[in-house]
């Protein structure tokens, strides 16, 4: 699904189910029978964030493609703020939040506008909103937090985000074989 702004990544009791009033999850936007047959979506968007989300019905799998280290994910990120090489070895290196330092496998500037920066980030494992966590704890040339204005998640693993917004599609036998082929093998215990 490339799923737009507005919309909560959450399984609703039942699809007519409002937790709160004008509430919109991602079952809105699929047909019932994909809810009554039990996918769920990998991962999370907050509902301020756009982008790729996959919906699977084996349990097994969520699991395997939510385990920190096992699947990057890409984002295209808007920053209110000018971001610099220091902030760039900061957000490798680990910036201190509220949920203790988090960090990004990789970053980079895609372009500069005034005092916004556009940038692409890869993480490889997902905390709570852990990309807007680490911008705001990053100071600008003024001294005040940077702010996240967009986020779009364009990668899962190796599935490329398509499709226009509120739209969903079933993989490929291809996307499917390269998504299951990317999934490092299970660890054995002791």
């Amino acid at each position: 699904m490339n799923k737009p702004k507005g919309y909560e990544v959450t399984r609703p009791k039942s699809l007519d189910h409002k937790t709160y009033p004008g509430q919109e999850t991602v079952y809105s936007l699929l047909p019932p029978e994909l809810y009554e047959e039990g996918w769920v979506p990998v991962g999370r968007l907050d509902k301020d964030s756009s982008g790729i989300l996959l919906f699977v019905k084996e349990g097994f799998l969520v699991a395997r493609l939510q385990r920190p280290g096992n699947m990057d994910k890409v984002y295209e990120v808007l920053v209110n703020g000018r971001v610099e090489e220091e902030h760039l070895k900061r957000i490798l290196k680990g910036v201190t939040t509220p949920l203790g330092p988090l960090s990004a496998k990789a970053v980079e500037v895609l372009g500069r506008l005034g005092f916004q920066t556009s940038l692409r980030v890869t993480l490889s494992e997902g905390k709570n909103k852990q990309i807007r966590r680490i911008f705001a704890g990053l100071k600008d040339q003024e001294g005040k937090s940077m702010r996240v204005l967009e986020l779009k998640r364009v990668r899962f693993g190796p599935i490329e985000l398509d499709g226009e917004a509120g739209t969903w599609r079933y993989l490929s036998e291809a996307e499917t074989g390269r998504l299951l082929g990317a999934i490092p093998p299970k660890q054995k215990k002791g």
